[in-house]
């Protein structure tokens, strides 16, 4: 029994059985997915619990794994905005419980339709808060993707037809957590040495080194894409090229079409078979377009069973909250015409709770074991 736990148990975190970062992007976009089909605050705010946990389990103490905090504040943010809009714009959504007036602005006829201020209602805030979290919660589950996948290593995964492009998102990608990084550091050493960390002199004191720190990792990022022979390409026959072309962009377009219809409440049906056929396109228009990349991979990371698991698990919260949109859809979307309080589902929740594993099968971080 003893010999069963500790091969269960997850191992300490070594270069050797890093885990692959497309398997952290594939656990988070399944949360991703699974809340963009509930708008349900409990779900919601259990699906931010979940994610939260795993990236306090999970993360490391690079530059990238502190930009959670960021998108939760990001998500909080885009909440109140949603609300505010609600409040000024008005809403589509009727309503009986007038909470109160807020005073109208009179516009022309050619803007028919459009209020700003007027009557201000219960169901209408009501629906705003759910809108504004459902889009908070994807913020948030691409945050821990973010913090926990190493940009870096998702890089040399990527095939050799994305190289480029893969290379200007990373170094996009790394630019959020590294600022995030620097403004942290900046406030610290202000805060040592006694000298304010709020107000607006102290945000443009604070910015001049901020700015001045990307810059000098953006020269300091071309000069070694410049020495790692960046750009450079090897020649193809005309007929491969526009092969790839072909499969690549139909491929992208049935990905883009059966994404659209997985996320949408009408679109479960054909979704996942488009989904699927644009996934085999663009990896055959990918692997023929590896073709023109002349470089090699030192030591690429293997995708083994713990990532299987990690994937596996996102995948499992998405199908499964998809298929509870089919025997309790009243569940996942509580009404508010008229207003309903919101009840936690049993097996939608227990489904979420398939988002842990990563917390106990994934390698733990040196860090974490120290603690």
């Amino acid at each position: 029994m003893s010999g069963a736990v500790r091969v269960l148990a997850a191992p300490e975190a070594s270069r050797a059985n890093a885990l692959h970062a497309g398997a952290w992007w594939l656990w988070a976009l399944g949360l991703a997915v699974a809340a963009s089909r509930t708008t349900n605050p409990l779900l919601l705010g259990l699906l931010v619990g979940v994610a939260g946990y795993v990236v306090a389990a999970r993360r490391t103490d690079a530059p990238w794994a502190r930009s959670y905090g960021a998108f939760v504040k990001l998500g909080l943010f885009v909440v109140a905005l949603r609300v505010v809009f609600s409040l000024l714009l008005g809403s589509p959504i009727p309503g009986t419980y007038e909470l109160f007036t807020l005073p109208e602005v009179p516009l022309p006829d050619w803007a028919q339709g459009v209020r700003i201020g007027g009557r201000v209602t219960a169901e209408q805030l009501v629906f705003a808060l759910y809108d504004g979290a459902k889009l908070a919660t994807l913020l948030i589950c691409v945050g821990a993707a973010n913090a926990l996948a190493n940009p870096a290593r998702l890089l040399k995964s990527l095939p050799g037809a994305l190289y480029e492009v893969g290379v200007a998102v990373v170094v996009a990608m790394t630019f959020a957590p590294n600022m995030v990084a620097d403004v942290a550091r900046l406030r610290t050493a202000r805060r040592l040495r006694g000298r304010p960390t709020g107000g607006v002199r102290a945000v443009l004191q604070i910015g001049l080194p901020v700015l001045e720190g990307a810059l000098e990792r953006s020269i300091a990022v071309a000069a070694s894409m410049d020495a790692r022979g960046y750009g450079r390409t090897a020649r193809v026959p005309a007929a491969v090229r526009r092969t790839t072309n072909v499969l690549t962009l139909g491929g992208l377009l049935g990905v883009c079409a059966g994404s659209y219809g997985l996320l949408a409440a009408e679109g479960a049906g054909y979704g996942l078979p488009l989904l699927g056929a644009g996934l085999v396109a663009a990896m055959a228009g990918l692997r023929l377009g590896g073709r023109r990349t002349v470089r090699t991979r030192y030591r690429p990371d293997r995708w083994g069973a713990r990532a299987w698991l990690v994937a596996g698990s996102g995948v499992a919260v998405a199908t499964l909250m998809i298929w509870a949109n089919a025997y309790a859809p009243e569940a996942l979307h509580p009404g508010v015409v008229p207003l309903e309080a919101p009840e936690l589902p049993l097996w939608p929740a227990v489904s979420v709770l398939v988002g842990l594993v990563p917390a106990f099968v994934a390698p733990v971080p040196v860090s974490k074991e120290n603690v």
